[in-house]
């Protein structure tokens, strides 16, 4: 038997040994590296190595600064459309970093309501309920964020001021000053028409838009230390 062949055999009877020690142990290949190392040169340098995990609990509390991913409005958007976004700032739990920056969140839009006629304003609701780092999926619950259109009623008196101004002026051509007060009234009046039949803004979330959430339960998450 030639030196090679013996070498090879010995590295094999190696190998071998190596494999049934760790299944002795009750090792798992999700519970170890489970790679047997063989230098260049032939002779056995490598052994099996465990890796070591650490649980970090996120406080209830903890606000997250996302960037969303997905687009929603309140006159497309209907509840349990689903909502997404990532993590554009990084949560570190004493000096440690804990979902790094890009980590993902998953959840829906909650409630909806589209902009009304001079009542109510247009607004969406929407919370995440899942969180993905790490290659592990985790559950999470935060609380609902609301954003609710811009008021309009700046707007809607400047509708409500030319209509009285223009009636006025109408009215003090036909009958002087009484003229111009009715004039004023019924110019007002039709003002309000005006905004009675106008439709509020509506609220839009494009991808890329800037928004926080805030953990309403704490949150565990399973780190790799070794």
């Amino acid at each position: 038997m030639t030196k090679t062949s013996i070498r090879s055999s010995f590295l094999l009877i190696l190998a071998l040994a190596a494999t049934g020690v760790a299944s002795a142990c009750g090792t798992s290949a999700s519970e170890a590296t489970g790679r047997f190392l063989v230098a260049e040169n032939g002779r056995a340098s490598g052994f099996w190595t465990r890796r070591a995990y650490r649980d970090v609990t996120i406080p209830s509390g903890t606000t997250l600064s996302l960037s969303l991913t997905s687009s929603m409005a309140s006159d497309t958007s209907t509840i349990e459309d689903s909502v997404s976004a990532r993590l554009t700032r990084a949560v570190s739990i004493d000096g440690r970093e804990v979902l790094p920056v890009g980590t993902t969140l998953a959840g829906s839009v909650t409630q909806v309501d589209d902009s009304g006629r001079v009542k109510g304003r247009a607004m969406i609701a929407f919370r995440f309920t899942s969180l993905q780092t790490g290659g592990r999926r985790y559950d999470v619950q935060t609380a609902a964020r609301t954003h609710v259109a811009a008021a309009t009623k700046g707007e809607d008196a400047t509708k409500i001021g030319i209509g009285a101004g223009a009636g006025a002026v109408i009215g003090g051509l036909l009958g002087g000053g009484d003229g111009a007060a009715k004039g004023a009234a019924i110019g007002g009046g039709a003002g309000t028409g005006i905004v009675l039949g106008t439709k509020g803004k509506d609220v839009r979330l494009a991808p890329g838009a800037d928004v926080t959430s805030r953990l309403t339960a704490p949150l565990t998450v399973r780190l790799r230390v070794s």
